[in-house]
């Protein structure tokens, strides 16, 4: 009988968290959807910084799968204020930096 009380507080306490972290996020001005979206982005701007920093030159399908991913990163991170990601202003400036280079010579071999 203890254990189903123990658990009971157990989830009881996690609930709590959750809806204290839902409702944080709400006071922010955000929705839980962009703030989730703006988590994944975060994890694809450090595999898109690292790649970026690794290749020079991409092939024609490489550059197109930086750039839609890319696009996906940049559409996440104008949904939530900077303040949330001023940490990781460096990155995306440098993974925006790439996605201009590759659009100006997309563009230029068009």
């Amino acid at each position: 009988m203890e254990i189903f009380y123990f658990v009971y507080i157990l989830l009881f306490i996690i609930v709590a968290l959750i809806g204290y972290a839902v409702v944080q996020i709400r006071l922010f001005g955000l929705k839980v959807k962009d703030f989730w979206s703006f988590i994944e982005a975060n994890q694809i701007l450090d595999r898109l910084y690292n790649f970026s920093k690794k290749y020079e030159k991409l092939s024609t399908q490489e550059q197109i799968i930086y750039l839609t991913e890319a696009e996906k990163i940049f559409k996440a991170f104008d949904k939530v204020p900077p303040e949330l990601w001023e940490e990781e202003y460096d990155k995306y400036s440098k993974v925006l930096d790439k996605y201009q280079d590759i659009k100006v010579k997309r563009w230029n071999s068009n």
